[in-house]
């Protein structure tokens, strides 16, 4: 996906006027047989992720119920304070598990539509008259995969906001506040100390994995070189 930087980018392309028609067609094949492989390996990564979104997603509702039970078994007094803050941790660190999942499968999702993006140019290259005939992007570069993503809209803040990557993003959020809350009403023993700390934990966790994620995502364009961009095409 990335190119030497010492060295020029050679488009797609460039040789294709010298191909015969059996060397065209083998291309064709080519290209084709890598195209469905990276919908494969896309539509994997995306099944996986939201099975760990579902099981986290179950996982917290199971361990909220659970403290429900055990704080009226227990009238919320003697060890439900401790097996309250256990059950947090551990939803707090599997929330982290899963959070760090689902950047990674959208920084893979990102080089999947990169990749595709680059043969449906070679796919133009060797027959410019299908071009039109593609709704998706046809370059890797920003402006192409904006295209690949939202094909008849521009990119806004209601589609970042109602991804499944901010759901789980808010649920952690709140878990890490929930268990820093807690935490501190077992140390100090007050409402507003505890309502306090839990909420400035929870902005912090919520902004630092925004920095994290949008970490990633730049990255991915701080090194990969596009053979093709809209301002050639």
């Amino acid at each position: 996906m990335t190119a030497d930087a010492s060295g020029p980018a050679s488009f797609p392309g460039d040789d294709v006027a010298r191909l015969t028609d059996a060397q065209r067609s083998l291309r064709a094949q080519m290209l084709a047989t890598e195209h469905w492989s990276l919908l494969a390996s896309r539509s994997t990564t995306q099944s996986e992720v939201l099975t760990r979104i579902a099981i986290f997603l179950t996982l917290v509702s199971a361990g909220l119920v659970t403290l429900g039970v055990l704080g009226n078994a227990t009238q919320f007094s003697g060890w439900f304070g401790v097996a309250a803050l256990g059950v947090l941790f551990l939803l707090v660190v599997l929330g982290m598990i899963t959070q760090l999942r689902v950047f990674n499968t959208a920084t893979e999702d990102l080089v999947y539509v990169l990749a595709m993006n680059r043969l449906r140019a070679a796919y133009i290259d060797l027959d410019p008259g299908i071009e039109p005939y593609f709704m998706m992007g046809t370059t890797d570069d920003l402006p192409g995969t904006q295209q690949t993503y939202y094909a008849f809209a521009a990119r806004d803040r209601a589609q970042v906001f109602a991804s499944s990557m901010m759901l789980i993003l808010v649920v952690h959020a709140a878990l890490v506040g929930l268990f820093g809350g807690a935490l501190t009403y077992a140390l100090a023993a007050s409402v507003g100390w505890s309502i306090t700390v839990g909420v400035v934990l929870a902005v912090a966790a919520f902004v630092g994995w925004m920095a994290w994620g949008y970490r990633g995502y730049f990255t991915v364009w701080r090194t990969h070189q596009p053979l093709r961009s809209m301002r050639d095409a």
